[in-house]
């Protein structure tokens, strides 16, 4: 596990960026956090790694928002969804299995629907505009992803 600290939104989209540049089809970004504690601010930068030239904001009403990049980027919201059952009636799972880059906000909320082999991403306030975010994988692919992306970063272990 890698330790992130983000002094900004600035820099918290920027280690996104960095992520998505790396990511490839059929990957899934499981983020947690408290609301407000940048999951769309990262789940933007990671878009822009993608190639995606849109706005990408929350769909939190919408449940999925789909963008064209380099591949498919698709962002869920699952801050509505209350249980497993609920996102697997809504139909996330065909986004999860697809040939896109897959963004989850609130991924808690459905973690027995999520692959194995994904990116999991906490995000946590520290005070002001200082966020820790706590990044692992347990692919061996993913995990060396991301320590090749976060090896000059502000990290502590």
């Amino acid at each position: 596990m890698k330790i992130f600290v983000s002094r900004s939104v600035k820099e918290t989209e920027e280690l996104g960026r960095r992520i998505g540049e790396k990511l490839v089809g059929g990957d899934v970004v499981a983020l947690s956090g408290d609301l407000g504690a940048g999951k769309t601010t990262l789940t933007r930068g990671i878009a822009l790694g993608v190639g995606v030239e849109d706005d990408v904001f929350s769909p939190t009403f919408t449940l999925v928002h789909e963008h064209k990049g380099r591949v498919p980027f698709y962002h869920i919201d699952l801050y509505r969804i209350t249980s497993e059952e609920e996102a697997s009636l809504a139909g996330i799972e065909e986004y999860l299995r697809g040939d896109g880059i897959t963004v989850i906000e609130w991924a808690e909320r459905a973690v027995g629907l999520l692959p194995e082999d994904r990116v999991e991403m906490e995000l946590t306030f520290r005070g002001g505009e200082e966020r820790e975010i706590r990044i692992k994988s347990s692919s061996e692919r993913l995990a060396r992803v991301l320590e090749s992306v976060t090896e000059n970063a502000d990290t502590c272990d």
